[in-house]
């Protein structure tokens, strides 16, 4: 593992919530390395740029990015300006543009390439959106909102297409495998819909084909995430667990819970498939082996509830 200094092959690891700061930690010893004060807001969601070099945080009404490996706690770039909370953010694959969707019910398109605001795109819906997850093409945006519907929007052309797997189930997370082969939205009822995405020719939407629906859990579902090797499918909830299905039949591998854990807010795979991180209301993150089942690390310090996280351990492009 390389010194903090060094963006390449460094293992970073950030969470925030509702205690209004965001942690940076060594993952494999679980000390707190650097904290930054986040004061306008807590933080609904965290992504690391491409290059590895920023990190994003949205918040209410905004979004700030700061330098992972300086000391400086004041943000580089401030997004600021949108309307009620973002709840979603990520990257386009060369850090060009960056995606946001939020409880103003947009999802848009912010050009990185220009330091001051500078929305390019925005798709409007009827709901406060929820999610929103990138295509691997890189021209598709799906968008997930509390009504329940699932967007997908051609960013090239500006079409979309939308259905509804649940009537008046809030889709909570939409996630899409890196194969591009399956994408899987849970929602606030603990059902999991996963659907086999076809190509479209040309310019045209990707095409969903229903494959299976996971009752995934009892209470309110969280988030679902993909595995870096396509194999595995983590789902989290209310109830206090994060579930492990495997990816060709979707049956159950595994239930990831500890006694202390509460809500399990966000969740992330490790580059070779094997750990799970997880964050909770129980203020603490938490690193789990998937062969073993078990917490292999925790990592506490935050005074409120974790409701993001951000984890990278693979090397920059």
């Amino acid at each position: 593992m390389a010194s903090n200094n060094d963006g390449a092959d460094q293992v970073i690891l950030a969470t925030a919530g509702y205690d209004h700061t965001i942690r940076f930690w060594q993952a494999h010893t679980g000390i707190c390395q650097r904290t930054v004060q986040h004061q306008d807001s807590q933080v609904n969601c965290l992504e690391i740029t491409p290059d590895r070099h920023l990190l994003a945080a949205a918040g209410y009404q905004h979004i700030r990015m700061y330098d992972i490996n300086s000391n400086d706690s004041t943000p580089v770039i401030n997004y600021e300006g949108v309307s009620k909370n973002v709840t979603s953010v990520g990257f386009q694959e060369d850090g060009k543009w960056m995606f946001t969707g939020g409880e103003d019910c947009t999802a848009r398109i912010w050009d990185l390439r220009v330091r001051n605001l500078h929305c390019q795109k925005i798709f409007q819906v009827n709901a406060p959106v929820t999610c929103a997850c990138l295509h691997p093409n890189q021209g598709e945006l799906m968008v997930g909102d509390q009504s329940g519907t699932v967007h997908i929007w051609n960013l090239r052309t500006g079409h979309n297409e939308q259905l509804v797997p649940e009537a008046d189930a809030s889709i909570q997370c939409i996630a899409v495998d890196p194969d591009a082969t399956n994408m899987a939205a849970i929602n606030n009822k603990g059902n999991c819909y996963v659907w086999r995405i076809s190509p479209g020719q040309e310019d045209a939407i990707s095409q969903l084909h229903p494959r299976t629906k996971i009752p995934a859990h009892k209470k309110y579902g969280l988030k679902c995430k993909f595995s870096p090797d396509c194999t595995l499918l983590a789902t989290t909830s209310a109830d206090q667990s994060v579930r492990i299905w495997k990816t060709t039949d979707f049956t159950l591998q595994t239930t990831l819970s500890d006694p202390m854990q509460r809500w399990v807010w966000d969740a992330a795979f490790s580059s070779d498939s094997q750990y799970v991180i997880t964050a909770s209301s129980d203020q603490t993150a938490r690193l789990w082996s998937l062969e073993l089942g078990e917490v292999k690390r925790e990592f506490n310090g935050h005074q409120k509830a974790i409701t993001a996280l951000a984890f990278s351990d693979g090397v920059s492009a």
